[in-house]
């Protein structure tokens, strides 16, 4: 049976869900959705041939199985939760909520509902990770920085530890379960910069910084600094480029959830890792929130 969807928000993201939803991978699971229309606050016209409907419209009509949810950060989780009551499933771009104690809200509210709530996380699918994770098997941790530079967000965005948690996705993926130890924010309002610095021990009790620095003229890029016993690495490997773009691969992930071709123990791994790093986020902004006053 086809999963009829909706694309909610349809900036960069939404307009890139909409290509992947027309043309899909074929022979994934992926083909399995079915675009019925997108919403926006904008009264637009047709987006790539694809309707614009209404939020009524969307949450209401039977034929709507599921939601992509690409609005602004600041209105993921009220998104999320109208399309949970509605008993769709949804799919939502990182990250999922601007706090934890909303995001295990969700959670259990898909799960009473018996529906998959799918955060995306397309930074694990990128050539230089699947690679990095590659290089560092079997090795020992003795410290690291993941130093991240990008230009000016909009607003909306929310705190840089919840817009930036691809990173910290990156490092507990990589290093396993984190504490934070210290967190700073640095910000220069009138001159568009800020630098949030945290620090974690790893299990092993091995120290790791993530630094999150935003300005205009700021290229983005991505530094490490990784030191292990036997050996350092200090740049990203380039990894094989791989034909399937990283939003469709996410999208047959997430089709493979709704077909239900991924095992338990792999989405409860998945929900552990999504739960803490947004428990991270918020133990970051708290700390640095506690340090600028």
């Amino acid at each position: 049976m086809m999963l009829g969807s909706v694309v909610v928000g349809v900036g960069i993201a939404g307009s890139v869900r909409m290509r992947d939803l027309l043309a899909p991978l074929p022979s994934s699971a992926a083909e399995k959705f079915s675009i019925r229309g997108f919403v926006s606050r904008r009264t637009l016209e047709d987006q790539q041939g694809v309707k614009q409907i209404s939020m009524m419209e969307a949450l209401s009509r039977d034929d709507i199985h599921v939601a992509f949810i690409c609005t602004e950060n600041t209105n993921h989780e009220e998104h999320i939760r109208q399309f949970l009551e509605a008993g769709k499933h949804v799919c939502v771009e990182y990250p999922m909520t601007l706090s934890y104690t909303s995001a295990v809200d969700l959670w259990n509210l898909a799960q009473q509902k018996g529906l998959v709530l799918h955060e995306e996380h397309i930074e694990l699918f990128t050539p230089d990770f699947k690679q990095l994770k590659k290089d560092i098997a079997g090795k020992t941790l003795e410290e690291g920085t993941l130093h991240f530079t990008g230009g000016p967000l909009k607003a909306n965005f929310g705190f840089p530890s919840f817009s930036g948690i691809a990173r910290l996705t990156w490092l507990v993926d990589l290093f396993g379960e984190l504490t934070v130890t210290a967190a700073s924010l640095v910000e220069e309002k009138e001159n568009k910069y800020m630098k949030l610095t945290a620090h974690f021990l790893t299990g092993q009790q091995k120290p790791l910084t993530w630094i999150e620095e935003r300005a205009p003229g700021l290229g983005r890029a991505k530094h490490i600094d990784l030191r292990f016993q036997d050996a350092s690495i200090t740049e990203l490997p380039a990894g094989q480029r791989e034909p399937v773009g990283l939003f469709m691969q996410d999208l047959v992930l997430f089709g493979r959830k709704l077909q239900g071709e991924v095992s338990a123990a792999e989405l409860q791994d998945e929900r552990s890792r999504i739960l803490h790093c947004l428990q991270l986020a918020d133990r970051i902004q708290q700390l640095s929130e506690h340090t600028q006053a």
